[in-house]
């Protein structure tokens, strides 16, 4: 890659697929620092290309911006040591996708054929590539002796595919208007973001369990300090856990 000239904060946004909004943001927290013009325009070269490629990646793969901007800084940072882990756990990664891939083909071949030809369930391959009672156990351990576990039990346990259906969609609807706000470049504090905000916890009441602002934070620190979480909301955008959640603290901040 070679560039004969810097290149401009929207050609930069348009070619990365991120708003011009989150440039100025990286910039103005020292994550991203971009050259200046005479005019005072920013200018992006090709280290500042290649920066933005490892932020970018290491969002994707959960790690906080203040973590990220701390290892791209650290003196002992290695570029291509650093690209090869990262390659690394994408192919982890992408064997767990084709994985899951395959359960998923399972089911739809399962399902597929009339009653008369249907076969025995396989269950090893319908569920190859998940593990939810790991999830369900550790969630257990962390929240087993609350009010919050003891409710959303209870309700779970009377929801069916149909309820799991819409679920899930309400919560992909949430993130993908979150994150359309964010690319938009509506800040976290702003009405927008409120209005996501109050979606959500309504989408938790309504769903789970009833949940109140002070909780509501408590369950925005998670999302950032688990990367499983993070990783799960940034599939929308990269930046939207960390949006997200600075959206959800400044519901209850003073003023």
């Amino acid at each position: 890659m070679t560039l004969k000239k810097p290149i401009t904060v929207a050609e930069v946004a348009r070619h990365a697929g991120v708003s011009v909004r989150t440039l100025q943001y990286y910039d103005e927290i020292g994550l991203l620092v971009a050259d200046r013009s005479s005019r005072d325009y920013r200018l992006y070269g090709e280290e500042h290309l290649l920066r933005l490629q490892q932020i970018l990646i290491e969002r994707a793969q959960g790690r906080s911006l203040e973590d990220i901007r701390r290892s791209l800084d650290d003196p002992s940072f290695d570029h291509v040591a650093s690209l090869k882990a990262q390659r690394r756990r994408l192919a982890e990664r992408l064997t767990e996708t084709h994985r899951a891939i395959a359960s998923i083909d399972a089911a739809l071949d399962h399902l597929n054929l009339n009653k008369r030809e249907r076969h025995d369930m396989d269950l090893k391959s319908l569920f190859d590539g998940f593990d939810p009672s790991a999830f369900e156990e550790e969630a257990k351990q962390r929240w087993g002796d609350t009010d919050a576990w003891s409710e959303s039990s209870r309700r779970t346990k009377k929801y069916g595919e149909a309820e799991w259906r819409q679920i899930k969609a309400e919560m992909e609807s949430i993130w993908n208007d979150a994150a359309a706000a964010m690319k938009a470049g509506e800040p976290s504090d702003g009405d927008v973001a409120r209005l996501i905000v109050a979606r959500h916890r309504q989408h938790v009441d309504r769903w789970f369990y009833p949940l109140n602002p002070a909780d509501h934070v408590n369950l925005a620190d998670m999302w950032e300090a688990d990367d499983r979480f993070s990783a799960s909301i940034d599939k929308f955008g990269v930046g939207l856990t960390q949006w997200i959640a600075n959206a959800v603290r400044s519901t209850v901040r003073p003023g």
